[in-house]
């Protein structure tokens, strides 16, 4: 009696195409070629409530989505948070995660900002300072405030753009950097524009709502 599945032996049958991620998953060649990832930043109006950090991280670990950076923090009204994400990922897994936000029940609404919105992060990073006047003069070069110092450290708030941050910290390698700690980025639209959602304690006028045509916004009834 013949036992097992029917079909080629092993040795022909096909091998799928394509290489896995850090978690095991295979990802399909075709749409990793089509698709080049970007790095762009999301804005998310939540309910200030317990545990919409903790929802909202769990959803990106189990999707497997390339998260930067998270950061989260109170608005105009008490009962509002933003939380701002960085991602890069490719267009289609940007949308999926725009998606997948908007189902959460404490969210209000989410947008993804444009390239030219207004991104700032901080930066606390301890050097040695054998050679104070040196040290001094790269933090003058960054805007760099001096939070604390000793006879062998200076520690330093930097804040700025990443790419501003990341000079930073490279330029005071040379030093000997023993500490750093970084925000994440913060992100806000330029202008009028609503960076996302309506804070309750901010007036929006019926044409600056139209212009907001863009922005994924739950409702009630959503699925």
């Amino acid at each position: 009696m013949k036992r097992g599945l029917e079909g080629p032996p092993p040795e022909e049958r096909p091998t799928p195409a394509g290489r896995r991620n850090k978690q095991g998953i295979r990802i399909d060649p075709e749409i990793e070629a089509t698709h080049d990832p970007r790095r762009t930043v999301i804005s998310v109006l939540v309910e200030h409530e317990p545990g919409v950090l903790a929802e909202a991280s769990g959803l990106f670990s189990r999707r497997q989505f390339n998260i930067e950076s998270l950061t989260v923090g109170p608005t105009t009204a008490d009962d509002r948070a933003r939380i701002t994400l960085v991602v890069e990922e490719p267009d289609p897994g940007i949308d999926q995660i725009k998606k997948q936000l908007r189902k959460l029940v404490p969210v209000i609404s989410v947008r993804e900002l444009a390239s030219d919105a207004m991104r700032r992060e901080l930066a606390l990073v301890k050097v040695d300072a054998e050679r104070p006047d040196q040290v001094a003069a790269v933090a003058d070069m960054y805007d760099a405030k001096t939070v604390d110092s000793s006879p062998e450290t200076a520690t330093f708030e930097i804040t700025g753009a990443r790419q501003k941050i990341d000079a930073a910290i490279e330029t005071f390698g040379q030093f000997g950097i023993r500490e750093i700690s970084r925000t994440g980025t913060t992100a806000l639209a330029r202008g009028t524009d609503e960076t996302a959602g309506r804070d309750p304690a901010t007036a929006v006028s019926s044409a600056d709502a139209a212009n907001q045509s863009h922005e994924y916004t739950q409702t009630p009834t959503d699925d």
